[in-house]
């Protein structure tokens, strides 16, 4: 809901409130943001007042906004100190010590500033004052960039709550002309608000230095900032840092991607706000290149927080009469916690941003040959593990690299999209025709944005590649960019990839990019526009993948780039998932995902069941934690199934068919962050659930654990079971001798005979208790082997050695 009523705006979702008033010198006052300030009668009294309601001039709503504007309003009599004093019809405003929706540079605001243009005659100094404002009940995306989207009907004011409006407020600057559009959507039902600009030049060229999304003054300091860093392999490790004096930033200024380095999703809370308690922020950007998120305090108590386009390799000329627009932020609150905000988060994204046929239905279970085979294959060798997958009850099978042009390595052929016939005799067609025939969906992995020197494609156009004239390159992964700042550039992928994927019958694409840029550089721009080059790059990528998604919306697109160098809304607009990391090692993923969760629902994040010891790490990590950390995900699996025991493929189909029973909740739920690593997916009617614990590190003599959940229905009863494994043998050592009428030889002929007949029983929870309980409490699980308590007969104590774990089924009775 929107309201507007003499200069004061209220944006209002189901639990906050967006305030800002236009000052009589024209700027825009930010007033709050945060926690709703009206109560279910004046939220009610406003909605009639709405547009969804008759647009009434309703008194006493006009009187209720105005009394809360003028209330949080500062009052300033002259401008303190050596501030500078914004005019001298208005000495009282001095802009640095002002709470502002925007701010520019040159009149007194000597914070970070929203937007800074030179002007023709050289000045950077402009005044952006109100001209115009229009409220509509339609979301208008952006022109050349993704953005969220609203397909609710609207019917009537009884459920207008769940509608979304837009808000388009026009700032002038007199002395120029050029007008500066701040458009904000409001998302009533997810608690999310939605920001961006576009620029219009007038009367002038103008070079835009800088221009963000999103801007939020606070009227206070010692604010935590928390960013999610990380590396190739290693991505979404959280970082809170308190800004209690000077700034924290979070940016990818250079690598062209948004980044495993530094993602765009941060949060901003108070010092004492935990997963479930506590104000926490959060804030996003639907965009794919090089982004900015800082939060700054001043001297004054306050502080700004400020998204958008990392300035440092951003440039952009406006000619008389053009306009830029820039990508669109997104921004929720809830007051219980971290938890809280990321469920706004993740129903936005998944509402708002995923869109098309795969946006809420079941991803497939599926097979993906890299690990199992690398660039070593033939069709032969794909049909066998083909074959044992559907064997198992998997869903998809997907060929990875290798498949085209003389692709032996990741030295030649990128860019050369046609299929290597020593390796696929029959082409993909037919190919995906003999899968098709196990019973299997055919997927397929390409990386249109790249290509090699050893190429003919290169060879033909060495010109599309992004180098700069007469430099040395600087190769990542032997291959270089194209230059997608190009339309013929841009057919050339557009066309090649609609042969690839009309080639078969093809249900799903892993769209890869294996490098970060150097050497920005188009040939097609001027020398004073190349600072354009990577937005421009990511204009014509969206292009590219709005077409292809158009033009085959059946098939399931999987964004990847080295991982999760490239996972942002951005890419979510197009594809519905994205490969979290490409370290596949269990332990190291529970804490990716525990970090993509924050901002991201687990039906986006591509996790699968890998070798051991672990293909990154050499780590030697149990298959059932595997299965259990990959769970939590779309999920798949990435190993060679024809070399594994037999008791290895038994235990996968057993995985499977839970998988199967539980998939919708596991990947659409509610999830929620729980104590020590541990985590919880709630089905949306609240009647099951499965909670994930991890054991870290084993320890003698170790304490009852307590399983307490978050999310489930106080009012029902639940019975609570663990998913049942039964433990090798081997796993007690010498220590069976212990309970043995013989003495076993460790890893001798007896021990291993008896291996592989004999199970060591595990332990199983069967519980019944209410959800408050569950809550509020928790409830205490059986006691695991430390040293003494083993109960060699029974089911009473549980094996959790370290990288163990657990899945707890939780259903209502």
């Amino acid at each position: 809901m929107i309201i507007e009523r003499n200069g004061c705006f209220l944006l209002q979702t189901l639990h906050t409130s967006y305030l800002f008033n236009i000052l009589k010198s024209g700027h825009p006052e930010h007033l709050h943001y945060g926690a709703s300030v009206i109560s279910e009668t004046q939220y009610e009294e406003f909605l009639k007042a709405s547009s969804f309601g008759n647009g009434s001039e309703s008194e006493a709503a006009s009187i209720c906004l105005n009394n809360i504007c003028y209330s949080l309003s500062e009052k300033h009599p002259a401008a303190g100190g050596n501030m500078i004093s914004y005019s001298d019809d208005f000495p009282g405003i001095a802009l640095e010590d002002l709470p502002l929706e925007i701010s520019s540079f040159g009149k007194g605001d000597i914070r970070d500033p929203f937007i800074l243009v030179t002007h023709e005659n050289g000045s950077k100094t402009s005044d952006f004052t109100f001209e115009k404002a229009s409220i509509t009940n339609d979301i208008q995306a952006p022109s050349s960039l993704p953005g969220s989207y609203d397909d609710s009907v609207k019917t009537s004011v009884g459920s207008s709550e769940d509608y979304a409006q837009q808000l388009v407020v026009t700032y002038k600057d007199k002395e120029y002309g050029t007008c500066l559009e701040v458009i904000y959507s409001v998302y009533p039902e997810c608690d999310v608000i939605t920001r961006r600009a576009v620029i219009v030049s007038a009367n002038e060229k103008i070079h835009i230095d800088r221009i963000m999304s999103n801007q939020i003054d606070f009227h206070e300091n010692g604010l935590v900032f928390t960013s999610f860093h990380g590396r190739w392999a290693d991505e979404m490790h959280r970082t809170d840092s308190v800004c209690d004096g000077g700034r924290c930033v979070s940016e990818e200024m250079a690598a062209g991607e948004s980044g495993s380095r530094s993602n765009p999703f941060v949060m901003i809370s108070h010092k004492d706000t935990t997963e479930d308690s506590g104000y926490c922020y959060g804030f996003n950007l639907i965009y794919s290149g090089n982004h900015y998120e800082a939060l700054s305090s001043n001297g004054y108590d306050k502080s700004r927080f400020i998204s958008g386009i990392s300035p440092a390799t951003f440039g952009w000329t406006l000619d008389k009469g053009e306009r830029f627009e820039t990508p669109e932020s997104i921004m929720t609150f809830d007051m219980n916690g971290a938890n809280g905000m990321s469920r706004h988060m993740h129903d936005f994204v998944r509402k708002h941003i995923v869109r098309g046929k795969w946006r809420d239905k079941n991803r497939p279970i599926l097979i993906n040959s890299w690990e199992a085979s690398y660039f070593r294959f033939t069709e032969s060798s794909l049909l066998k593990l083909a074959k044992e997958a559907a064997g198992l009850g998997i869903e998809l099978f997907v060929m990875d690299d290798g498949w085209f042009g003389k692709r032996d390595d990741d030295k030649s052929s990128l860019g050369d999209w046609y299929e290597n016939k020593d390796k696929l005799p029959g082409g993909i067609s037919g190919l995906s025709k003999k899968i098709n025939d196990l019973g299997l969906m055919f997927g397929i992995w390409v990386e249109p944005e790249m290509v090699n020197e050893d190429s003919d494609l290169y060879r033909a156009h060495p010109d599309w590649a992004v180098q700069v004239p007469g430099h040395a390159h600087s190769k990542g992964r032997n291959q270089m960019n194209l230059d997608l700042t190009r339309t013929d550039v841009q057919d050339y992928v557009i066309e090649s990839m609609k042969k690839v994927f009309g080639s078969g019958d093809i249900s799903y694409v892993k769209w890869d990019m294996n490098r970060i840029f150097s050497d920005c550089y188009s040939k097609e721009l001027p020398a004073d526009r190349q600072d354009e080059f990577m937005h421009r790059y990511y204009i014509g990528l969206y292009r590219i993948m709005r077409e292809l998604t158009e033009a085959f919306p059946n098939i399931l697109f999987e964004g990847c780039s080295a991982g999760g160098n490239r996972f942002d809304l951005g890419i979510l607009c197009y594809f519905p998932q994205i490969w979290g990391s490409d370290d596949t090692d269990a332990i190291c993923r529970a804490d990716i995902q525990r970090g993509y969760s924050y901002g991201y629902p687990q039906s986006t994040v591509g996790a699968h069941v890998s070798a051991t010891p672990n293909h990154q790490t050499l780590n030697t990590v149990p298959l059932e934690t595997r299965f259990d950390v990959a769970s939590f995900g779309c999920f798949g699996y990435e190993l060679n199934l024809c070399d594994i025991t037999s008791s290895d493929k038994k235990e996968i189909k057993d995985q499977i068919d839970f998988y199967k029973k539980y998939r919708h909740t596991l990947q659409f739920g509610h999830y929620y962050r729980l104590e020590d690593g541990r985590c919880i997916a709630v089905s949306d009617d609240g009647k099951k659930a499965i909670a994930f614990m991890l054991q870290r590190e084993s320890r003698p003599n170790r304490d009852v654990v307590t399983l307490r959940t978050c999310g489930l229905d106080d009012s029902k009863t639940y019975h609570i079971t663990n998913r049942y494994v039964d433990i090798d043998l081997k796993t007690m050592g010498s220590l069976i001798n212990m309970f043995t009428p013989i003495h076993i030889k460790q890893d001798g002929i007896i021990h291993n005979i008896a291996n592989s007949v004999v199970k060591v029983q595990n332990e199983r929870e069967d519980m019944t208790a209410p959800g408050a309980l569950l809550n509020r409490v928790g409830v205490r699980l059986r006691p695991k082997f430390g040293s003494t308590g083993f109960d060699q007969d029974g089911d009473k104590t549980g094996i959790l050695r370290t990288g163990d774990s657990r899945l707890y089924i939780i259903e209502s009775v």
